[in-house]
């Protein structure tokens, strides 16, 4: 079975809406592509006990959890030193990151025309952004360089730390998706099939939906709507699982519906 993959987006920002998020849709995006999915999703303020509360729950169950944002270093960037606390770890500059640090450093000093002081009091300021808890492993960041951090916790919880940006955060998802990930791609082999049924009420379709979870190991979904521009009230019914099950599971869902005189509408596969 796949773990259960969750999302934390962390921002003031997104809660006052001053910014609008754009993760939560790419990451279903990227996942979808994969033939995987996202179990649950989080949005939390720039509060460093809310934060670490958070992570501390993704670093004591197993599963794998991306977060985006607050890993900077200005005052109002807390997410590095949440990890550390929910971790119970020192926070220490990670040597490979402080070198990728410096190579960016040394570029922009380039751009500039500038001779690169390592001294200078913003450049030493910078490499705090390669201040991770103790034992992460690195993210490469293909725009500028400033990598991301990875860290699991005692109860198998792996949680991967991006920027808030999405022109950074999203390749550096995909590289964790094909890397870290691989082996729990399922392309080709998860399958979700559905069917439009007209006019109908969730309660009196419930006991087939239960029958067929019973009956196979698939999951059952139904989407209800009350306005559909095209179809009026309906629902969106349907399962969802390997694709191996999902045919047969599929098969009885119409017959389930057909011997109650549904009045179905166009089927989808997804």
């Amino acid at each position: 079975m796949t773990p259960p993959i969750g999302l934390i987006i962390i921002g003031d920002e997104i809660l006052s809406g001053k910014r609008t998020d754009k993760h939560l849709p790419k990451v279903i995006e990227l996942l979808g592509a994969r033939g995987m999915s996202l179990s649950w999703a989080r949005f939390v303020g720039d509060d460093r006990q809310s934060i670490t509360s958070h992570l501390r729950d993704a670093f004591e169950q197993p599963g794998i959890v991306f977060s985006c944002g607050g890993i900077g270093a200005t005052p109002d960037d807390h997410t590095r030193q949440c990890a550390a606390a929910a971790l119970g770890v020192e926070l220490v500059l990670h040597p490979e990151a402080r070198l990728l640090i410096e190579s960016r450093m040394r570029e922009v000093a380039v751009e500039q025309g500038q001779v690169f002081d390592p001294l200078r009091p913003d450049n030493v300021h910078r490499y705090n952004m390669g201040v991770f808890p103790l034992g992460a492993t690195i993210i490469q960041n293909p725009y500028n360089k400033i990598p991301g951090f990875s860290c699991t916790g005692v109860g198998g919880g792996q949680v991967h730390f991006l920027p808030g940006f999405p022109v950074m955060a999203w390749p550096m998802i995909e590289w964790v998706l094909d890397h870290a990930c691989a082996h729990l791609h399922r392309r080709g082999s998860w399958l979700e099939r559905s069917v439009i049924v007209m006019g109908a009420m969730e309660a009196a379709l419930t006991p087939l939906m239960e029958q067929l979870e019973r009956d196979f190991p698939v999951k059952v979904f139904s989407l209800p709507s009350v306005d559909h521009p095209e179809f009026g009230r309906h629902i969106e019914l349907g399962v969802k699982g390997s694709a191996g099950e999902v045919g047969e599971a599929f098969a009885s869902l119409l017959a389930g519906l057909n011997q109650r005189g549904a009045q179905l509408g166009p089927e989808m596969v997804r």
